[in-house]
């Protein structure tokens, strides 16, 4: 049964007026979508307030159900918005950002899972700032090189692509498309195919999950060849998501942090309210474009 009442540290202020509305106007000026809305993220006024935002391509309708993300999930039957890049761009240069994050939904409709709006998407964005870095935080794209291949040849600087939760939990938390070893290997198939490439990935705790078992997947995620690595506190969107297990304290994420910085990560974000776009550019800009 979930806890009821939620830790102190998980308190988060409230959206307020001034930037936040600006970025909020926008983003309905040019039509569109942010992870920050969709996923309930509970930094929104934080990052909204300070001019930044994770843009959700390619629609909002998941092809997948996974049992802890609000995002909304159907059948988006095969429509791709082909100026949706270009706007993103153009929103991307008006917001003034020097950092961006590109993420979606799973599009199983899809015959190359949307693989070239994302890499048009990071074409664009280049092509009005050549100087801004671009993140994308892509869907398993069932691991196949070709289409990982399209992405991490767009010119991207940083590729994310979550685990989301332990070896074990990982049926029970996802969709039954998505695994765990698969989302390994598309992170393996990134570095391979992209040496020069910033590699990236996260999971959640408070599902239930061990001590043994939080370390286990953070060493798995070392082994792909990640630098970047982020550990958040779940948060249950509604009833309809699987319920909190535990609150896991600040004094825990801070031993994680410190366990990851021994592994060899280059950063470690880990904290309850940390989401893998969180202050995102503050990790990679402690890396130049080779990693060194």
């Amino acid at each position: 049964m979930e806890i009821k009442r939620k830790p102190n540290w998980l308190k988060t202020r409230l959206p307020g007026a001034g930037q936040f509305s600006n970025v909020k106007k926008i983003l309905r000026k040019y039509k569109l979508h942010t992870v920050c809305e969709e996923a309930r993220c509970p930094n929104i006024g934080e990052c909204w307030g300070s001019g930044t935002a994770t843009f959700m391509i390619l629609g909002n309708v998941c092809t997948r159900h996974c049992k802890f993300c609000a995002t909304l999930t159907g059948n988006p039957h095969g429509i791709v918005d082909e100026e949706e890049p270009e706007r993103v761009a153009k929103a991307v240069l008006e917001l003034g950002l020097n950092y961006v994050v590109l993420t979606s939904v799973t599009r199983d409709d899809l015959e190359d899972q949307g693989a070239h709006i994302y890499s048009e998407t990071v074409k664009q964005i280049k092509r009005l700032n050549p100087q801004i870095y671009v993140e994308v935080l892509t869907p398993d794209f069932y691991a196949d090189p070709k289409l990982i291949e399209i992405v991490t040849s767009s010119g991207v600087d940083v590729f994310a692509h979550n685990v989301e939760t332990t070896k074990r939990l990982t049926k029970m938390v996802r969709d039954r498309r998505f695994s765990y070893e698969q989302s390994l290997q598309a992170l393996r198939i990134a570095k391979k195919l992209n040496p020069h490439i910033i590699t990236k990935s996260g999971f959640m705790v408070g599902l239930g999950e061990t001590e043994d078992e939080i370390i286990e997947t953070m060493q798995d995620i070392k082994d792909a060849g990640c630098e970047i690595i982020t550990i958040g506190q779940y948060l249950r969107p509604t009833r309809r998501h699987l319920p909190v297990e535990r609150y896991v304290t600040p004094e825990e994420f801070n031993y994680y942090k410190e366990v990851g910085l021994k592994m060899g990560f280059r950063f470690v974000a880990s904290g309850p309210l940390v989401r893998s776009s969180y202050r995102a550019s503050e990790a990679a800009f402690l890396l130049d474009k080779t990693g060194k």
